[in-house]
């Protein structure tokens, strides 16, 4: 090329490294996308109309060949897209090593040279490198004719104008896929595990802690459905992609309990945010994973856990009760819940539904002791049109509307005997028939029971079949009354007031400790919600934003002790408790006796001391 023209086709070998985290990044693996070659589809037509000549080509190279990325559309063009070659059987080898520019107007006056450009006769060509923004070759930009042709410098120029756009255009693709690979390299060095899928569930990013907690390899997990990936719906059916149209959230959040792949238990709090692209188009959600097995298993091992799935309570019996329902979770064995009235079954039952797999799914209970004999069989199975005067119309029972999820049949010791055999037929068979139907219609649906009788004592008074109990009481959970866990009361107290002010947030009530002492000293026959509507009852009546013994209900005024027989409240000491519960042996009634405070104030310091407890006698 004549020396006068070299000014016009220079070039920086050293251009700008995009600096990233995280490895190389595999140039090979980046993908030129549409819109990038559209645009160089149009650059090599303009070039080959301007420059008339039969073929424009812009060329890749990998793995010492190239292939042809985009083709001039021009009439006498003999390459066609995607055609490869070696690239020593081609002009651009010569592009490539020197990094420089080559013109040759005629190979036939370089003596007798042939490559696969001649075969194709193609005698001319003018090639230009193309760079990736950290100096690596990407391929040559060239134009070729089958007849000598001396390019002007303003042919040159143009040629330049257009490689210095495909080459601007490279960048903003590496700096694209450096971003990505910075990206994937902080979210791979996150503890939490980070999982990205597409509006049809395909899973697009699979990070490195999502494969520590899930035990799923990402080869096992990219590109498949997230619910067939992992066997079944990580989410537990709670995301906004589980339905046939999706309603989509913003933002979800939820704590599940899980199987890994080797079968190991546990629970995940599960963050799910909608991504949308720059045009605030829905493309798919983001869904963030943090493993809290370690942290739940230590609050109940320790004891220093104050609520579970909505139930309140750290009293050891309550504890054990929230130990059985993280050990029900991953089966579908019926569950029969006893407990006297006010207890919180049903607040147990919904929570073995939600931290079951079955958690998104419809929870639907029944109280079987309110339903008109006549009818518990219709609310239970459905009817057909016409099945009885008055079925107008098709129905579904409360079977059917549970499918998928859970059923809760509380007082179920008030079934009629009738409805008990179709009720063990049921699980035994999981089929049912509607009313005045004759399709057998299957159902998946795990069923809780409860009652506040024995039933193993209406077994015997042949009110209830013994087949039926035994099927239904595959793994018993007895709920305690309030009276046997009487620590749980201030911490009751507190979260019933504390809904109260969520209602009213200007409206802030307190309880005087006197207040709190007679409610631990009353027998609560009413239990949990007693106790609520006491509370309820209180506000209502009290002066002002303090609820003192006064109050109270009438049923708990015999319990306010009289002023004389306590002194003035004492701030209690570490060593002065410790001392109280060693010299009574662990009774805290007593313990609070010696200390001279009421056993409401006792329990609460306790409660905010649970190292007390773990470290001294057993308390009573």
């Amino acid at each position: 090329m004549p020396e006068k023209r070299q000014h016009i086709v220079k070039h920086s070998e050293t251009a700008g490294f995009l600096k990233q985290l995280g490895p190389p990044i595999d140039k090979n693996g980046i993908q030129v996308h549409t819109g990038v070659l559209k645009s160089w589809q149009g650059i090599v037509n303009t070039l080959a109309e301007f420059c008339d000549v039969p073929a424009v080509l812009i060329r890749r190279m990998a793995d010492q060949h190239m292939w042809v990325v985009s083709a001039s559309e021009s009439e006498g063009n003999p390459y066609q897209k995607d055609q490869r070659a070696l690239l020593r059987d081609l002009y651009c080898v010569r592009v490539v090593q020197s990094r420089k520019p080559v013109l040759i107007p005629n190979i036939r006056k370089q003596g007798n040279q042939s490559n696969q450009d001649t075969d194709m006769g193609m005698v001319a060509y003018l090639g230009f490198p193309l760079f990736w923004p950290d100096g690596q070759v990407f391929g040559t930009i060239s134009l070729l004719d089958n007849k000598e042709h001396t390019y002007t410098p303003r042919f040159e120029n143009l040629i330049h104008k257009f490689k210095e756009l495909a080459e601007t255009q490279l960048a903003m693709l590496f700096n694209n896929a450096a971003d990505r690979k910075s990206l994937e390299y902080i979210l791979n060095h996150l503890k939490e595990g980070i999982i990205a899928h597409d509006l049809d569930r395909r899973i697009l990013f699979y990070s490195d802690g999502a494969e520590e907690i899930l035990e799923f390899n990402r080869e096992e997990v990219l590109g498949k459905d997230c619910h067939e990936a992992f066997g079944e719906a990580l989410c537990g059916y709670r995301c906004s992609f589980c339905s046939d149209k999706p309603t989509l959230v913003d933002k979800k959040e939820h704590t599940l309990n899980i199987t890994t792949k080797s079968g190991q238990k546990k629970v995940i709090d599960m963050s799910i945010t909608l991504m949308k692209d720059e045009n605030h188009q829905d493309i798919g959600a983001l869904a963030t994973i943090t493993d809290l097995t370690e942290l739940v298993e230590l609050q109940l091992n320790t004891e220093k856990i104050f609520s579970f799935s909505n139930i309140i309570g750290r009293d050891k019996k309550m504890i054990s009760v929230f130990k059985q329902i993280r050990d029900v979770t991953d089966y579908d064995f019926p569950v029969h819940i006893s407990g006297e009235t006010g207890t919180g079954k049903e607040l147990v039952a919904h929570a073995i539904h939600n931290e079951s797999r079955r958690g998104g799914n419809p929870f639907v209970p029944i109280n079987c002791g309110a339903l008109p004999e006549g009818l518990i069989e219709s609310e239970l199975f459905g009817h057909v049109k016409g099945a009885f005067s008055g079925a107008i119309r098709d129905k579904k029972g409360r079977f059917e509307l549970a499918h998928g999820g859970t059923i809760f049949l509380d007082e179920v010791s008030e079934l009629p005997k009738l409805m008990q055999v179709k009720l063990l037929r049921f699980l035994q068979e999981g089929t049912l028939e509607k009313v005045g139907g004759e399709k057998t219609i299957s159902l998946d649906v795990r069923v809780i029971s409860a009652t506040n009788k024995n039933l193993r004592q209406e077994v015997e008074a042949h009110r209830f079949r013994d087949d039926l109990f035994y099927r239904l009481n595959v793994i018993p959970i007895n709920v305690p009354p309030l009276r046997e866990r009487k620590t749980d009361i201030p911490l009751l107290v507190d979260h019933f007031l504390k809904q109260i002010t969520g209602h009213n947030k200007d409206q802030e009530i307190k309880i005087v400790e006197e207040a709190l002492s007679t409610m631990m000293d009353y027998t609560w026959p009413g239990n949990v919600r007693e106790l609520q509507n006491c509370v309820q009852f209180s506000i209502v009546r009290c002066k002002g934003n303090v609820i003192r013994p006064q109050d109270l209900p009438l049923e708990l005024k015999q319990f306010i002790p009289s002023k004389s027989k306590r002194g003035p409240s004492r701030k209690l000491e570490l060593l002065a408790v410790k001392e109280a519960l060693i010299k009574t042996g662990g009774n805290k009634v007593k313990a609070a006796r010696y200390l001279g405070v009421g056993r409401a104030t006792l329990y609460r310091f306790l409660n905010r001391h649970p190292e007390i407890q773990a470290a001294g006698p057993e308390l009573k």
